[in-house]
This record gives structure tokens, sequence and C-alpha cells, in this order.
């Protein structure tokens, strides 16, 4: 039985970073996560619905579904960073909806199966699947844990990032010659 998904960004950053440590495969997040942000903007992208007399398309009321439960998992900073983060991806992603149908689910598809599939080669280095087989909140957590290593790399959140390491571990490069057994 999974956790709840209302707990706190630390305990869910923490989770999430159990099952990735290794360098190459958090680089690869970098890459493979925003792709499928992406993908799913683009996928929703057409379908219009009417909320309130105002026409949306069915990615930006996901993008703002996501938004309020970023925000209330008790970061202000996280919450806002990768909410702007997912709102860019979807923002880029609405005119290709636009498209031809071919071009429409070329771009969405293909741009979803390429960031599955590098997030996979992630996982490889890493030896461990991904965190969402185990809690499919992950799915959610992916974008947050993205957006928090972009911010530590540039100085935010000291404490936060050593909280989140005293639970998982420091990352490393695991020797792929030599795995641990």
């Amino acid at each position: 039985m999974a956790a709840s998904p209302f707990r706190p960004a630390i305990d869910l950053m923490a989770q999430y970073a159990s099952y990735h440590r290794d360098r190459r495969n958090i680089v690869t997040h970098f890459v493979g996560i925003p792709l499928i942000v992406f993908a799913i903007g683009v996928l929703l992208a057409r379908a219009e619905l009417s909320v309130g007399g105002v026409s949306l398309t069915a990615a930006w009321v996901l993008w703002g579904l996501s938004t309020a439960w970023y925000l209330t998992r008790g970061n202000l900073v996280l919450g806002l960073a990768v909410s702007l983060a997912n709102g860019v991806l979807m923002a880029l992603a609405e005119p290709l909806a636009a498209g031809t149908l071919s071009s429409w689910l070329s771009f969405g598809l293909g741009s979803f199966v390429l960031g599955w599939v590098i997030q996979f080669i992630g996982h490889y280095y890493e030896g461990k699947k991904p965190a969402f087989v185990d809690d499919l909140v992950g799915l959610l957590v992916g974008p947050m844990f993205v957006v928090g290593e972009a911010l530590f790399s540039l100085g935010w959140g000291r404490e936060f990032l050593r909280e989140i390491e005293r639970r998982a571990g420091p990352t490393h490069l695991r020797d792929l010659a030599h795995p641990a057994a």
C-alpha cells in the first residue's frame, strides 16, 4: 500500500531520492522528466474544457491541479519553482496541439516514449526500478526532484539537501563492472 500523496516535500523528496543516488541517473532525469511533462502537455492540449465560462485545455487544468498539490507540500520556493517549470513546458507544448493529427501525435507520443527511454537508461545505471513502481506519487515527485536538484546546484536549500542526503545517502557513481549484490 502506498503512503499518502499529501506528505511534506522533504518526505517525498527523500523517498524519491532513495531511488536516485547514481549521478548518471539524476542527469538522465534532467532530460527525461521534462520530455515526459512536455509530452503530456502536447497530448492534453488538444482537449478543450470550459470551466466557469473560460475555455482551458486539459493540459492547463492538469497544470493547475498539480500546482495546487506542489504549493501545499510545505516548501513554497520549491512548489513555485516546479510549478513555473511545468508551466513553461505546458506553454511550449500547447502550440503543437494545433498541428495536424499526425504531427500532434508524433510530438506527443514521440516525446513521451523518448522521455521514458531516457529514464530507463538512467535506472540501468542506478540498478533500481523507478520510484513510481512502488508509489505512483513518484510521477508527481519526479518534476519536483529535478527542479529541486537544479535549485540545489545553484546553492538553494542547503539544509533541505542535507536532510535528503541524511535519509537517502549521498550521490555516487555505481560500479557497473562490480555491482553490489
